[in-house]
């Protein structure tokens, strides 16, 4: 296996550089993403009862022990909840927006390294072909053997590696992307919710 990363040539160490830290990322988002859904359905099963109750303290501890987006936005909502119903849903909305990019984290380098090692995989093939021609054009009608193979070998182990690369970093940054749609979406409209029963509309 070293041998035949090796024989990638220098581009294997970026590619590589890539594969280590897309699969940082992916296991990053999914234990993130896997907790904070087991926290906000406690934090809403909790809210439940509290809010019934009009308990806005142990709401507002709950919210703190959570420490997820969607309790961010509800303790925004909890504070505000004495102001002017358009002020208050104003205000929760800045908060949204402003939690956001938190459900986005490391997407953005995700998406970068699956472009990336594509690229990186492309050039190794072109310099692997540059080198086998030049190995044709300085030897003959074969040139050497050893050194053809070499060329060659560089320019396919480099391309296999980027797309070992590219293809499972596309696959999880479009799911995470999914992700982060599908839990803004849940969060408006438990937020919603909230704002009900603190403006008195639902009890």
């Amino acid at each position: 296996m070293f041998q035949t990363l090796k024989s990638g040539g220098p581009l294997m160490f970026p590619i590589i550089v890539c594969g280590i830290i897309a699969t940082f990322i992916i296991i990053e988002r999914c234990i993130y993403f896997f907790n904070i859904n087991k926290r906000d359905q406690k934090l809403m099963s909790d809210l439940d009862g509290f809010l019934a109750a009009g308990n806005f303290e142990a709401c507002a501890v709950a919210c703190a022990q959570a420490d997820t987006p969607l309790s961010q936005v509800v303790k925004k909502a909890m504070d505000c909840r004495r102001y002017e119903e358009h002020d208050l849903r104003e205000a929760v909305e800045a908060e949204m927006d402003f939690v956001i990019p938190s459900l986005e984290h490391l997407l953005t380098p995700l998406g970068t390294i699956a472009n990336i090692a594509t690229l990186l995989g492309l050039l190794g093939t072109v310099t692997g072909n540059i080198k086998a021609f030049g190995v044709l054009g300085s030897g003959g009608s074969m040139g050497d053997p050893a050194l053809l193979a070499g060329a060659i070998a560089e320019a396919l182990v480099t391309t296999v590696a980027g797309l070992c690369v590219s293809i499972p970093s596309v696959i999880f940054h479009n799911y995470f992307v999914s992700r982060v749609n599908r839990r803004v979406v849940e969060m408006e409209a438990r937020v919603t919710s909230v704002l009900l029963r603190l403006t008195g509309r639902v009890r």
